[in-house]
């Protein structure tokens, strides 16, 4: 059963052995159950549904799968009630942890390839804006009035195991600490634009309930813009599924229209 192979792919990751699942094909794929699987062993989980992404896998990223630099990697964000009314975290919901276990090194998260690296983004409320959907900002670090007072939008705290060698890892966590100021009114990135547009197109294929105004419309007129130099055609595939997705989208609303 699940609980039996759960016990045995943990009783490996404390040995030392990690294990990375990768799903091929079509049918009863159970998504999900692989990518706890590979949660339990340490290990990273991707499906393979084409060429493209097998070399992306086992080619451009193999590197990082197979060499973990930290095990046990968290993040916690803080806001500071003086500048942040409330913030929603968009996406991870898989992966969030209760605050009191981001200090538990007993804790286990995620793990740290070599080259790896993620984006995480937040729908925040300014202080003063009569908007109050999202949950309140917490008092953390920002109980003191100094701090609070500092300017500071935001604190990111990273705690992380680092790596002693092949496949063994400290027992005790590195604590990182980096407070950030809000930054100077600009335009947006490329890199922002683009990562806007993932979130937007996400939100309306889940039809989120925080999906607001978002189209598919607007998440690929803002990817196509933001497409850059893009040297291994992620972007461009990105761009021809949300065009996949829109156009099943008007057939979907065609059909309804008829019945």
């Amino acid at each position: 059963g699940e609980s039996a192979l759960r016990e045995l792919v943990e009783r490996e990751r404390r040995g030392g052995v990690m294990l990375s699942v990768f799903g091929v094909g079509t049918g009863n794929l159970q998504d999900a159950r692989m990518e706890a699987v590979a949660s339990w062993g340490n290990g990273a989980y991707s499906y393979l549904d084409s060429q493209r992404e097998a070399e992306r896998v086992f080619v451009r990223e193999i590197g990082g799968t197979l060499t973990a630099i930290a095990k046990d990697v968290k993040v916690q964000v803080e806001f500071n009630p003086a500048q942040v009314a409330g913030y929603r975290l968009i996406g991870y919901d898989n992966r969030a942890l209760p605050d009191e276990a981001f200090a538990d090194d007993a804790r286990d998260a995620a793990e740290l390839g070599a080259g790896h690296h993620v984006t995480a983004l937040y729908e925040v409320i300014p202080a003063g804006s009569d908007e109050s959907a999202l949950p309140p900002a917490q008092r953390l670090r920002y109980q003191r009035p100094t701090e609070r007072a500092s300017g500071d939008w935001l604190t990111v705290q990273l705690r992380y195991k680092p790596a002693t060698g092949p496949g063994t890892f400290a027992d005790e966590s590195v604590l990182v600490t980096v407070p950030l100021a809000a930054p100077a009114a600009a335009a947006p990135t490329e890199a922002m634009e683009w990562t806007t547009a993932v979130a937007e197109a996400a939100l309306v294929l889940r039809r989120s309930a925080h999906a607001g105004a978002a189209t598919l419309a607007g998440a690929l007129a803002r990817a196509r813009r933001s497409q850059g130099q893009d040297a291994d055609g992620d972007r461009a595939e990105f761009v021809r599924l949300v065009e996949r997705a829109a156009a099943l989208a008007d057939v979907a609303g065609e059909q309804a229209q008829r019945r």
